[in-house]
Order: C-alpha cells, then structure tokens, then sequence
C-alpha cells in the first residue's frame, strides 16, 4: 500500500524518479572541468598534474640569449584558462640563472606587461617546488593580443642543468585551482 503526497501522488511512483535524478547527478558529476592528470614528460624527472589532456610540441629556443635549447612544452586549455609546462636542458649550469631571468621576463612580454617589472616584488609570489634547486613565483595582470585582461601566474624553477616553467593564464585563476597546479610539480 502507498500513502499518497500531497496532489495525490503516491510515494511509489518518486522512487523511480529518484533515482533517475540521483543517477542524473551522479554522472554530471563523472565530467569535471578540471579533470586532473599526472603528467610525466620523457627526457625529464618533473612530475606535473594537468586538468586536462595536453598537448605536446618541442622546438629550438635561445632562453638566455646563448645558443638555443630544444624546449619541450605541454599545455591545454579547459575552464577559460591555459595550462603549460616546459622544459630544456640547458647543458650548462652556468646558464641557468640568465636562462629564468630570460623566461620571466618573457613571460611578462607575453602578457603585454614591460619585462624590466620582472624583479619587481609586486610580481612575485613565494613558490616552491619539491626537488628543485631554485624557484621563483611570478604573478601579474595584463592584457592578450587582443587587448583583453589577462592573468598570469607562474613559475620559474631549476635543477642542476634543466629549467622549467609551469603557468597558467586566464581572465581570472582562481586560488584553489592554481593551488592545484602547482601543489603538483614535482622534481622526486
């Protein structure tokens, strides 16, 4: 026997829709925006997590002004937001201190922001990453090719001869989803 609810519907016939609802969430909820992933890059020990599926590309790149190094990125896009992670050998440790300042100052550039801002303390945030001998964090608001607002949030990091940058750029990053992202780097 099914006592009925208010309007005459019996309590029987919610369970089917219940469920039905219930397995409707459940499965929205299967699909995050952010769907985390380590990544492993091969020539390197960094461990990173990406939201999503990277893409891979490498190509030739002067970082310090020296001769070029072949610089390995993985980056994806989910969320409104650019994830990416390169790397290169540099061959010489010698070259590493000119080849971070380099990438911070370019990192600006490439947000529209005057590169000299790159030692500026109002641009940096204090980032670690396990394993690495040295890590700087930079944060900044600027502008795309475009001209819309842009925020860049980033960091420059080493260990004995490699160089690496994680980033994220988006109109806004959001703390928890940058925490993420760099909570998992990792040079074991």
């Amino acid at each position: 026997m099914s006592v009925p609810l208010p309007g005459g519907v019996p309590r029987r016939r919610l369970r089917p829709l219940g469920l039905a609802l219930s397995a409707g969430l459940i499965l929205g909820a299967c699909n995050p925006t952010f769907n985390w992933r380590e990544l492993r890059s091969e020539g390197t020990p960094l461990l990173a997590l990406m939201p999503c599926k990277p893409e891979s590309a490498a190509r030739p790149v002067p970082l310090d002004g020296g001769a070029p190094a072949e610089l390995h990125m993985h980056s994806c896009d989910t969320g409104g937001l650019t994830f990416a992670v390169a790397w290169a050998d540099l061959g010489d440790a010698a070259r590493v201190p000119a080849a971070l300042a380099g990438w911070r100052r370019a990192s600006l550039g490439a947000v529209r922001i005057d590169p000299a801002r790159a030692d500026d303390p109002v641009t940096r945030w204090p980032a670690s990453v396990p394993g690495a001998s040295q890590a700087l964090g930079l944060a900044a608001r600027g502008s795309d090719h475009q001209g819309q607002p842009v925020q860049v949030r980033a960091v420059h990091f080493a260990r004995g001869t490699q160089v690496y940058q994680a980033a994220v750029y988006g109109p806004t990053v959001r703390d928890d989803v940058a925490t993420t992202f760099f909570d998992g780097l990792k040079l074991p």
